[in-house]
């Protein structure tokens, strides 16, 4: 096998497979102390030998550190994997997912600039926008969700920024790629998808023409429930300001979180096949269930996204939406709470089974008005599977249904 850091490919005819990258990508084949793992390196600042080593440091651009919030030797090789997996030139690795959306955003756009959301997001995300950039002069609009026309008719000359996740959360809905990226084409306007309920392993927006791929490496990538971590990818040159402003920013990870999330995406290809193949299982079984009155899941051909999503994913992921029949939000709080494997929280894509009722976790402040507009309904349950016993999870799942 080739030197890892040359993996993208391996003959003329094969390019390297997703484990192949998550176990080997980013990596020097030979590391410091013969060590097989890259080792953690704790240092905040890095020393020079002489004045003339930190001019030829500045002037050469040579690849090496020089301060901890510039960068870190595992952050680097992390990134490197990154960018391999999703098929991005440059990745970007931030403390959280929260703190890569607004490091670009941050970068990207100025006062009297306008950004355009599919309106099925991230809450906080949602938040960011409207209330903290509007304070810097940037207007914020919200479209239905896969309104193609309507997000075209959004787009001013001030419009900087098209922002969608795909598939969205909680509601998973499926967005059309390359009808998204090419209205941004058309109309001279940067894309974002915020990737994270797919993973690069499901699907790669960058192919389609997006410019930009946000992760929260919380959830799947790191997969263990044990850190944070976001990641943005795109185009080196394009990614070069958003670059240079986490520098001044400081919003970086630490040198054991890195090394955390790079042993977690060692084995990132395995754990997707499991949660694809437990959450199709699990929807099938909710959706024939006589207590579940509707599925949100795009792997069921009820989803209205169906067919998008068969032609553009290779597997649809480990999280479930549904919504309990005749149920008010106390009723279905004690099918959340008489569960037995899967423990209440509000995070998502982990090797442990999670669940929660979206109306509880996350939107218990918001006014009744606001919930049915963002359509988060009392009897609304979400849960993301794990790579338990798919068994198990179904029993544990009926018991709690037909108490």
């Amino acid at each position: 096998m080739k030197s890892p850091r040359q993996l993208e490919s391996l003959s003329p005819t094969q390019k390297p497979g997703a484990s192949t990258l998550a176990v080997h990508a980013g990596e020097d084949r030979h590391k410091l102390g013969d060590s097989i793992t890259d080792p953690i390196v704790c240092a905040a600042t890095y020393t020079f030998a002489d004045t003339q080593a930190v001019i030829d440091f500045i002037e050469k651009k040579q690849p090496r550190e020089e301060y901890g919030r510039y960068g870190n030797p595992g952050e680097k090789v992390v990134e490197r994997k990154l960018a391999a997996l999703e098929g991005g030139e440059l990745a970007l690795l931030y403390s959280s997912g929260m703190a890569a959306i607004v490091g670009l955003l941050m970068a990207k756009l100025n006062s009297g600039d306008e950004v355009v959301f599919f309106d099925e997001c991230y809450h906080r995300s949602r938040e960011f926008c409207a209330k903290h950039l509007s304070r810097f002069g940037v207007v914020t609009r919200q479209v239905k969700t896969c309104d193609y026309e309507a997000m075209d008719a959004a787009v001013t000359p001030q419009t900087k920024l098209l922002i969608s996740e795909s598939p969205t959360n909680p509601h998973l809905s499926i967005v059309d790629l390359e009808r998204f990226a090419a209205i941004g084409k058309r109309r001279g306007v940067e894309t974002l998808i915020d990737a994270t309920l797919a993973t690069p392993y499901n699907v790669r927006p960058l192919e389609y023409g997006v410019d930009y791929v946000l992760h929260s490496a919380t959830k799947y990538l790191a997969g263990h429930n044990d850190l944070l971590a976001g990641v943005i990818v795109g185009a080196a040159e394009k990614l070069e300001p958003v670059k240079k402003l986490r520098g001044i920013l400081g919003a970086v990870n630490s040198p054991h979180n890195i090394f955390l999330l790079e042993r977690g995406l060692k084995t990132f290809e395995l754990r997707m096949q499991r949660q694809n193949a437990n959450g199709q299982e699990i929807a099938e079984f909710l959706v024939a269930h006589p207590r579940v009155e509707r599925v949100y899941y795009p792997g069921l051909p009820s989803h209205p996204y169906h067919e998008v999503a068969r032609q553009t994913m290779r597997g649809f992921g480990g999280l479930i939406t549904f919504l309990v029949k005749d149920a008010n939000w106390q009723q279905t709080a004690q099918i959340v709470d008489a569960v037995r494997i899967p423990r209440i929280g509000p995070s998502l894509g982990g090797v442990e089974s999670l669940i929660e009722q979206p109306l509880v976790m996350s939107y218990y402040e918001c006014t009744a008005e606001d919930r049915q507009r963002f359509g988060i309904y009392d009897n609304m349950i979400r849960l993301s599977c794990g790579i338990e016993n798919c068994e198990d999870l179904i029993a544990d799942l009926k018991q709690a249904l037909e108490q």
